[in-house]
């Protein structure tokens, strides 16, 4: 590795070697090849004078490319894709005059990008369900654990940590569900020449407008495509981008929530991370379990988000038929948002997989709380037993008071029942009152609800996508 220069994080710390293999110059410059291949066996099944000793010499050096012929060609030419078609021509003399016939750069660029991006939107569609799975097991687990809920960061009413995991789940499904979106609408710009009206290819079938038609669904095929996008200037809609970073950046805001409920929940002491034998959490604090995954879940997606903005600035800007101002901005932002959500998709893995429940500290805090909870139920056992409902409510609001003053100024345990048990009105012992303080009581139907989410709407999904489960996410540091 070279230190003498900027080396790009997410190659270095935070994408696997497969995402990286498919934003890489050699699957790029095979996929150009893979195309010449298509347009010249097409053109000639549509009647061109092309021989099949010309289409076995390109197949021959479909994969050897001679990088070194069409690198010192570009620095005279200037131009990547002729530098290619000259290199491939070297290594191909018989096939050297077709290659590239009828086309414009954008067919091999284009038609590359679009070919990359549905690959790399099945890997993390491969990935995101192997974190859907491992979810699902968490919340299954721990479907029926009670510990306290929070709206507004406030003790709530309970729910359980099984249920928790379910809201982390639902908004994957949600992003699963657009994702398979894109990944189905996902078409080729096909062979369109230079501004998307096709004329090279009218010139070379004779003004047969069918044959032409045929070209593109063809080549489409063969590049395992089920067709193109209908109509385009030179290029394909650069609102293709827009449309699949979006997606992306979905993915990446449901992660970060999961992200920040972890790290909430690690202060708390209830669930941690995975945290290794070795790691180290602080230079300076060697007892520190920081959150590091979590937070970088957090760091990655924050990129991924604003890196949403690049795709849409790029599609609102473009010219007519053509401007390559697309060019540079396109090279960065939409592979970097591939390999940043591939990094969160591991991490993600990751994290679930090893994540460490503390069942007493959940417990400690939920009956810490339960006693404020349970008074409405303690209101009507007291009714049943012959109080008066206004009155007891009055009461119970005022010691409820009190005992908030208890934990809050003098940093006392929360005494409630104690104080309801004094108070005669109640007509409640102590013991009478602490039956009222299991905390399962106070659920809802919470266990009810993950076994009939996962029943129902996960484990289809899971049984559909078994042959892509088992994944294991490696982190590099």
């Amino acid at each position: 590795m070279s230190t003498d220069r900027y080396q790009t994080p997410l190659a270095e710390r935070y994408a696997s070697k497969e995402m990286q293999y498919i934003f890489s110059p050699d699957k790029k410059f095979r996929t150009w090849r893979r195309l010449w291949i298509a347009l010249a066996e097409t053109e000639k099944e549509l009647g061109l004078d092309i021989t099949d000793e010309q289409i076995e010499e390109l197949k021959a050096h479909k994969d050897d490319i001679n990088y070194d012929v069409a690198k010192e060609r570009e620095k005279l030419v200037r131009h990547d894709v002729m530098s290619h078609v000259y290199a491939y021509g070297v290594q191909c003399p018989k096939a050297k005059g077709i290659i590239h016939l009828g086309a414009t750069s954008c067919y091999v660029g284009d038609n590359t990008d679009l070919i990359i991006m549905t690959e790399a939107l099945k890997l993390v569609r491969k990935k995101l369900v192997n974190v859907m799975a491992e979810l699902a097991k968490f919340a299954d687990k721990y479907k029926a654990l009670p510990t306290l809920a929070f709206t507004h960061f406030q003790p709530a009413q309970p729910t359980t940590v099984g249920k928790r995991a379910t809201l982390w789940l639902m908004e994957l499904k949600l992003d699963l569900d657009d994702l398979d979106y894109m990944i189905g609408s996902m078409r080729l710009l096909g062979s369109k020449g230079t501004t998307g009206t096709q004329a090279s290819f009218l010139e070379l079938f004779d003004g047969d407008h069918d044959r032409i038609r045929r070209l593109d669904k063809m080549i489409a095929n063969k590049m395992g495509f089920e067709d193109v996008y209908p109509v385009s200037g030179q290029t394909y809609s650069r609102k293709v981008d827009t449309r699949v970073v979006n997606v992306l950046a979905g993915i990446a805001a449901s992660a970060h929530k999961f992200s920040n409920d972890i790290r909430l929940l690690q202060h708390l002491k209830e669930i941690e991370e995975p945290f290794e034998k070795n790691q180290i959490g602080s230079s300076a604090m060697a007892y520190k379990r920081n959150p590091m995954r979590s937070e970088r879940i957090a760091s990655l997606a924050n990129f991924v988000m604003a890196d949403a903005m690049n795709p849409a600035i790029t599609s609102a800007t473009q010219w007519f038929e053509r401007t390559l101002d697309d060019s540079a901005n396109k090279r960065m932002s939409v592979p970097e948002a591939f390999l940043a959500v591939d990094g969160i998709l591991d991490l993600y893995m990751n994290v679930v997989d090893g994540l460490v429940v503390y069942e007493k500290v959940i417990e400690k805090h939920i009956m810490a709380e339960l006693p404020f909870m349970a008074t409405e139920n303690i209101m009507m056992d007291a009714v049943k037993a012959g109080g008066d409902r206004q009155e007891l409510h009055e009461k119970i609001r005022t010691l409820s008071m009190e005992a908030g003053r208890n934990v809050k100024e003098k940093g006392l345990d929360n005494n409630l029942l104690e104080l309801i048990a004094a108070d005669p009105a109640f007509n409640l012992s102590l013991d009478d009152l602490k039956k009222s303080m299991d905390p399962s009581k106070y659920t809802g139907r919470a266990k009810e609800q993950v076994d009939e989410f996962l029943t129902e709407v996960i484990n289809p999904i899971l049984e559909a996508s078994r042959d892509e489960l088992g994944m294991t996410a490696e982190i590099n540091v």
